[in-house]
C-alpha cells in the first residue's frame, strides 16, 4: 500500500516508528505546514519518504493507495472530504468526526463512490481485544461493564495558567471525551453495539469537558465509561457477567493482558497480542484490505464509527459540550 501522510504530530512519529513491521506498506509522502518543516523533514529522512509537500492539493495530485489524516480533530472532516472528492482512500485517526452529520457525509461520499475510508482505531483490531469478544459467552449474563481511562495531561497545567492547548479546546473538538473516553465507547460499542441509551456528566471548564463519567444503557446491563485529563487513577476496564468477569488493567486503546475470574473460583491470564506497539495490527488489516479490494469489510467497520460517532455527539448534546462544528450542513 503506497500511503501518504497528513501531520507530523506524536501519532504520525508513533506510526512511522513500527515501519519495520509494516513490510506491505510504503511510506510514499508526508504533507504538513511551514512551521513543521524541520520536523517533517528529520521523518523524511529517517524513514525514507519519497516527497514532502506543504500543500495538500499537491498531496492529493500523488499516486496513493490511501492517504493518512492525523491532524487535530476539528481538520479530520475537511481533510477527508477533499480526499474523497480527489477520490482518495482514507485512513482518518481517531476521532473519526467532530459530529455524527459529518461522520454521516463522508459515509456516503465513500460509497458512492466505492472509495475505502477507516477510523484509526486500535483496539478494533487487537487479538486481545478479539479473544475478549469471543470469551463474552462464557461470563454468562452481562450485568455491570466498566473502563475507566484517567491520564492527568501535562497539558492540564498550561490549561490552569490559562494557555489553552488543542486538547482541551472546544474549537479543536477537544476534551476528555473525545481524545480518551473516544477509546472507550469504541471498546464498548465493539463488543456489545449501539446502547439504548446515552448520558453524560462532564466536568466542565471554560467550555470544554476536562473529565467527565459516560453511562451507556443496553438494558439488560448498564455501562460506565471515566474518561480524565485532569486527574489520574489506576486504568482498568471490567466486564462483569453472573458467572465471571474480565478484568484488564491497561487502557482501552492498548488492550494488553487480561484475566478471566470465574465465579468457580478457576482463572486464566491470556495475551494474544502479537505486536508491541498498538497500531501496528489496524495498518495490516488496512492494507490487506485494500489490496484485496473488500469494501465489505470497510463498511463494516465504518458502521461501526457511525455508531461511535452518534455516541459521542448525543453524549457531548446531554453535557452541553459545543464544537464549531455542530453548527454544520450539508450543502
Amino acid at each position: 500500500m503506497r500511503l501518504g501522510i497528513v501531520g507530523s504530530g506524536m501519532i504520525v512519529k508513533d506510526l512511522l516508528s513500527t515501519s519495520s513491521n509494516l513490510k506491505d506498506i510504503e511510506f510514499v509522502a508526508i504533507c504538513g505546514t511551514e512551521r513543521s518543516r524541520e520536523t517533517m523533514n528529520q521523518l523524511k529522512d529517517q524513514y525514507g519518504i519519497q516527497e514532502l509537500f506543504y500543500d495538500y492539493d499537491e498531496l492529493l495530485n500523488v499516486d496513493l493507495d490511501a492517504i493518512y489524516i492525523a491532524l487535530p480533530n476539528n481538520l479530520h472532516f475537511e481533510f477527508a472530504k477533499r480526499a474523497l472528492e480527489a477520490n482518495k482512500n482514507i485512513i482518518v485517526e481517531k476521532p473519526f468526526t467532530s459530529t455524527y452529520k459529518q461522520a454521516l457525509v463522508l459515509s456516503k461520499l465513500a460509497r458512492q463512490k466505492q472509495l475505502f475510508i477507516f477510523e484509526a482505531i486500535t483496539n478494533q483490531y487487537l487479538p486481545n481485544y478479539k479473544k475478549i469478544k469471543e470469551l463474552l459467552p462464557t461470563l454468562g449474563e452481562i450485568k455491570i461493564v466498566q473502563c475507566n481511562y484517567s491520564q492527568y495531561s501535562s497539558r492540564y497545567d498550561s490549561f490552569k495558567e490559562g494557555k489553552i492547548l488543542p486538547a482541551f479546546n472546544p474549537q479543536f473538538s477537544g476534551g476528555a471525551l473525545m481524545d480518551l473516553n473516544i477509546y472507550n465507547i469504541h471498546y464498548a460499542v465493539g463488543l456489545f453495539g449501539k446502547p439504548e441509551g446515552i448520558e453524560y456528566y462532564p466536568n466542565i471548564e471554560r467550555g470544554i469537558d476536562t473529565s467527565g463519567i459516560l453511562i451507556l444503557d443496553y438494558g439488560k446491563f448498564k455501562c460506565v465509561c471515566v474518561g480524565a485529563k485532569d486527574c489520574k487513577a489506576p486504568i482498568a476496564n471490567n466486564i462483569q457477567g453472573d458467572k465471571g468477569c474480565i478484568y484488564q488493567d491497561t487502557p482501552a486503546n492498548v488492550c494488553e493482558r487480561f484475566e478471566v475470574l470465574m465465579n468457580d473460583g478457576s482463572s486464566s491470564k491470556i495475551n494474544e497480542n502479537n505486536y508491541e506497539h498498538r497500531m501496528v495490527n489496524e495498518f495490516i488489516e488496512f492494507a490487506r484490505i485494500i489490496k484485496n479490494n473488500d469494501l465489505e469489510s470497510c463498511y463494516k467497520m465504518l458502521d461501526h464509527s457511525l455508531i461511535v460517532a452518534e455516541v459521542q455527539t448525543i453524549a457531548r448534546n446531554k453535557g452541553e459540550i459545543i464544537f464549531p462544528d455542530d453548527a454544520y450542513e450539508e450543502i
